[in-house]
């Protein structure tokens, strides 16, 4: 009998993804939801089911930019955000209403693969930026400005997807100031920003909204669960005017106002807080289990930083090593990892790879890393 899927994933039994960057079933919080949802549709208001408010319901908008200003440590007015359907269609929002085909988008090297895929959607010319241990190297910027304009820079400030890295204070604000005086928008993905593990990171770059060239992205995918599809973007609120007042919102109205209802409720009962602090606590015993299993089994000739937060450890290998080539034999193995290729711009990074530690618990991800040596042994 053929098995209806309903999810995203199709992982064959008894194997074991570390490319999988998903929270884990086991951290999916129906309780909560269940809970929000009787709160919610206990209140007898109708105006869940209408067409929504172009930028999202304003009940909403406040509860959660009192969640977030409570997190941020600075204040988040309600008017700041713009509710979307996750932080993927708030990208794909920017690139229809910010930029045109053939224009200039810069990202960091690597980069968030599937944002590469949305910019190739809309046909955007895709250029990489150097980055090191603290993020995207915002000095090299400028000699690039004097020569070319991107409509907007995509970065991934806090946490970063794949490489976990996280941009300096000082870099954010140079890079804001660049931004300013060349014109060009900064579309900080921030999704990660919640999720620290040791020390917060410094605080967020939507804190620059008012400088007028910030659109940052957030979600409540990684902070609470990826089938709500609800994320908000945070700006200047003549930017955000200039989203609200787009043909797709004209039409449809506010993005996800029913959704938008029950995660008010449970920001409102305090269960986001709850779950947040679970999702910390749960994350944070995964990733020292993942560190932990890869100092132990793995040769010394693949490198790696501790992540301080997010989801990712990002492997590098000694040069030559092609770890697309040495996915075939993982497969054949029962494990999983992502290429490093697949997070490049220019087809570059061949010898990286990024492992995930939010699917699987801790016993499971020592089972694939130990797969995983058998792929590796013959770099000794």
């Amino acid at each position: 009998m053929n098995t209806i899927q309903t999810t995203q994933l199709n992982i064959p039994p008894g194997v074991v993804d570390l490319g999988v960057g998903h929270p884990s079933p086991s951290l999916l919080p129906r309780a909560a939801m269940r809970t929000a949802a009787e709160h919610r549709l206990s209140q007898n208001d109708a105006s869940l089911l209408a067409y929504g408010n172009e930028q999202g319901d304003g009940y909403f908008r406040a509860a959660l930019a009192q969640f977030l200003g409570g997190h941020y440590g600075t204040p988040v007015g309600p008017d700041d955000l713009l509710i979307t359907a996750g932080a993927s269609q708030g990208l794909d929002l920017v690139c229809t209403l910010f930029a045109q085909p053939g224009d200039t988008v810069w990202v960091e090297e690597p980069t968030y693969f599937l944002a590469l895929r949305i910019f190739a959607d809309h046909g955007l010319n895709i250029i990489g930026l150097p980055m090191d241990a603290e993020g995207l190297m915002v000095e090299t910027l400028e000699d690039r400005l004097v020569q070319l304009k991107p409509s907007f820079l995509y970065t991934i400030p806090a946490f970063h997807n794949p490489s976990s890295t996280t941009l300096a204070a000082s870099r954010r604000k140079r890079l804001v100031d660049l931004s300013q005086k060349y014109n060009f928008f900064i579309v900080a993905d921030e999704v990660y920003h919640l999720l620290n593990y040791t020390a917060a990171p410094p605080p967020p770059m939507a804190g620059y909204a008012e400088a007028g060239t910030i659109l940052s992205l957030g979600s409540f995918s990684k902070i609470l669960a990826p089938g709500l599809r609800l994320g908000w973007i945070q700006a200047q609120r003549t930017l955000l005017g200039r989203i609200a007042q787009c043909g797709l919102l004209d039409s449809g109205g506010g993005l996800n106002p029913f959704t938008s209802g029950l995660v008010r409720s449970v920001i409102e009962l305090g269960l986001q807080q709850d779950h947040l602090e679970h999702l910390k606590a749960a994350y944070g015993a995964r990733r020292q289990a993942l560190g932990e299993a890869l100092r132990r089994h793995l040769p010394p000739a693949i490198t790696f930083a501790e992540p301080g937060g997010g989801f990712f450890f990002w492997l590098k290998f000694p040069d030559g090593v092609d770890t697309q080539a040495l996915l075939s034999e993982a497969r054949r193995q029962n494990v999983g990892f992502l290429p490093g290729a697949k997070f490049s711009s220019r087809q570059g990074l061949q010898n990286y790879a990024r492992l995930s530690f939010s699917y699987y618990e801790t016993a499971e991800l020592e089972i694939g890393v130990r797969r995983l040596r058998h792929v590796f042994r013959d770099l000794r």
